[in-house]
């Protein structure tokens, strides 16, 4: 079912919300963590529209309200987290989706940003726990500008890199810290190269 959304979506959505997107060929086979900024409810289709492989996400309950819209943004890849509890059935189901050899996209600001310079918002430390105990590689990608009608967008997918130096570390709020400092830095590094790129060629 997804990849008939998927076709049936890419037309209409590449024409009605134009975007560029780089570094395609930095996504890794396997399992791995697309850690990105979130400017709207329309990256996640985006981002499917642009990339073949099925990719699965991390979406707040809320949106899971009506169940027929639940049930569709299940078959799309969602995967339902209370983000006012520590939802222990959603972190088993994240566990899994990278166990399993897949891709997990998860907005780790946790909420949506547009600020004028696309400045990231605090990152929480959901990508680090997940990317440390699976041991899977974290892809930065950075949006620069929030999808609108007609408005060109760019998205940049960086390079992979992994947490090794915190493995067989013990998962304390230390150690969660210092990894999620590690992906705060290559996400807004990213950022910095994509906005500076986009105004030289102004």
């Amino acid at each position: 079912m997804f990849h008939f959304v998927q076709i049936l979506l890419t037309i209409p959505v590449r024409m009605c919300f134009p975007a560029k997107v780089i570094g395609k060929e930095n996504i890794p086979k396997g399992a791995c963590i697309i850690s990105s900024n979130h400017t709207s409810n329309l990256d996640v289709v985006l981002l499917a529209v642009h990339t073949w492989e099925k990719k699965y996400y991390v979406a707040k309950k809320e949106l899971f309200k009506n169940k027929l819209f639940g049930w569709f943004l299940k078959k799309m890849g969602a995967i339902k987290i209370d983000r006012q509890s520590t939802d222990v059935g959603a972190i088993k189901n994240c566990m899994k989706t990278l166990k399993d050899g897949k891709k997990l996209v998860i907005f780790p600001e946790g909420t949506r940003h547009d600020s004028k310079n696309m400045e990231l918002g605090e990152v929480k430390e959901g990508v680090a726990m997940f990317a440390i105990k699976s041991k899977v590689p974290v892809v930065p990608m950075f949006i620069a500008k929030k999808p609108r009608f007609w408005r060109k967008t760019t998205i940049v997918i960086g390079k992979p890199f992994l947490l090794e130096q915190f493995y067989g570390r013990k998962l304390d709020t230390e150690t969660l810290q210092e990894a999620t400092a590690v992906i705060a830095e290559k996400m807004e590094e990213l950022r910095q190269t994509t906005l500076n790129s986009l105004t030289k060629k102004k």
